[in-house]
């Protein structure tokens, strides 16, 4: 036979339900001052709002050299020059563009007073030109030859548009990190071994002179062509899709579109092509093929059908850089 349990005595005061024993005092006084407290901490630690901007780069000149130069390109440089108002404050810092630092930094001051500014990072926003602002501005606040602090989220703030005087970039295509390097440190062993590791990391890569941001890379068996589309992905994408109706969308005999995928606003199509040869074998194929999407980006009329269905075949297509 069960026992009953007998549930405590509670008596009703208005809408609310109490035990017998009410709290003291000093307990309700304590109560409401660690609420108070924590009501405290809580405005100290406001939470910085992190916006995703789908083009960073939007407004540059050379908008997607920037983006082939973030998701393209494993070793180049080019030189950035600061606004005015920025040279008055810190004075006229070289400042140096980088795909990559070593570890992957944001920033590194370097003893002569140099910036180098890394695009390639592990650690990012929403927003990546506000990023990379935040980060050039964080080296210009340090003392030449300090360690740059860079803070994960930045926060509301100047973006790159707002820092630097815009143009093209002059960009330097590296076969190594020496680049990185004060005079004289590759003389010490252990720098030395740290960028022999970091120049195996590195596959050929070229730049093409047939449209801007198109690169040949070399990748294991095979060589690609990778091309960063200026125009709206829409409009992009239904250009691709005429020519792919009309069977044109290749680079010539051997080689295969191997699909695209999509990088800061823009569409990134990828070719497949034999090892060898290198990449000025590609130039007047890249430019042929420009002239073909230039056209049907410039085509006004509908999709028809068989390039609907092309479409739908690109958008299956759609690849993930690893």
């Amino acid at each position: 036979m069960r026992r009953r349990v007998r549930e405590p005595v509670r008596i009703r005061l208005g809408c609310l339900a109490v035990g017998k024993r009410r709290k003291s005092h000093r307990s309700a006084a304590a109560d409401a001052t660690a609420t108070g407290n924590q009501a405290s901490r809580s405005e100290k630690r406001q939470k910085i709002r992190d916006v995703f901007v789908p083009r960073p780069f939007e407004g540059l000149t050379d908008e997607v050299e920037w983006i082939a130069l973030r998701e393209l390109v494993p070793a180049a440089s080019a030189p950035l020059t600061l606004r005015p108002e920025l040279v008055e404050e810190y004075g006229d810092r070289p400042v140096t563009l980088a795909t990559v630092l070593p570890m992957a930094m944001p920033a590194i001051a370097k003893p002569d007073g140099r910036i180098f500014l890394g695009l390639q990072r592990h650690v990012q926003s929403g927003d990546v030109s506000r990023d990379l602002a935040e980060a050039l501005l964080c080296a210009l606040r340090t003392e030449p030859g300090g360690t740059v602090s860079v803070p994960a989220l930045p926060g509301e703030g100047p973006r790159l548009q707002d820092v630097l005087v815009d143009g093209p970039l002059d960009i330097t295509m590296h076969d190594g990190f020496e680049f990185w390097l004060d005079p004289g440190a590759d003389e010490d062993p252990n720098v030395k071994a740290s960028l022999e590791r970091a120049n195996a990391s590195i596959y050929p890569t070229a730049r093409l002179t047939a449209a801007p941001a198109a690169y040949w890379c070399q990748v294991s068996d095979k060589s690609h062509v990778r091309w960063v589309l200026p125009d709206d992905e829409d409009a992009a994408l239904a250009a691709l899709s005429r020519l792919s109706a009309a069977g044109e969308l290749t680079l010539g005999d051997q080689t295969r579109f191997a699909g695209m995928f999509r990088a800061h606003g823009r569409l990134v199509p990828v070719w497949d092509l034999p090892r060898d040869p290198g990449p000025e074998r590609w130039e007047e194929p890249v430019a042929e093929f420009a002239k073909r999407y230039a056209a049907a980006l410039a085509d006004p009329s509908e999709l028809d059908a068989a390039a609907r269905r092309a479409r739908q075949g690109l958008l299956g297509r759609q690849l993930t850089l690893r």
